[in-house]
């Protein structure tokens, strides 16, 4: 079950990120969960969001940069080691984690952790196998 992320890439200067996060929010778009990964010239803004292509058409009219990426979203133990656990199961498979990204919800006893793996397809019949609660877009909408 693979959900689409929105990556939005921002000038590291003052302010971007908030206009994005403004376009987001006069649109009355949710985020659901978010990560910034940072340069010295630029960011990556990644976010899970309420609708897509709302959001992609919104922010490229502000003139932003947008792309859409494949993630797997997966809850795991909300407790010491639980995500370690899951972890392993890649190493074991020899599958590459590319990056990741949390969040918890007063919804769930789980933590929410969205991944980005080199090979998204083995990842999801690795963890289909080993029993991972794998969510998917109606899931985040409802945490």
């Amino acid at each position: 079950m693979v959900v689409q992320q929105i990556s939005i890439f921002i000038e590291n200067k003052e302010g971007r990120i908030k206009k994005a996060i403004d376009t987001l929010a006069k649109e009355n778009i949710n985020i659901r969960a978010l990560s910034i990964a940072d340069t010295t010239k630029y960011g990556i803004l990644r976010l899970i969001v309420s609708d897509n292509e709302k959001a992609i058409n919104a922010l490229e009219k502000d003139g932003f940069v947008v792309k859409e990426n494949d993630v797997i979203i997966l809850a795991v133990p909300d407790e010491p080691n639980g995500l370690n656990s899951t972890l392993a199961i890649f190493d074991e498979k020899g599958i590459n984690l590319e990056y990741l990204y949390a969040f918890v919800s007063n919804k769930t006893d789980e933590a929410i952790v969205v991944m980005r793996l080199e090979n998204m397809e083995k990842a999801i019949e690795v963890l289909e196998d080993s029993d991972v609660k794998i969510l998917n877009i109606e899931d985040i909408k409802e945490i």
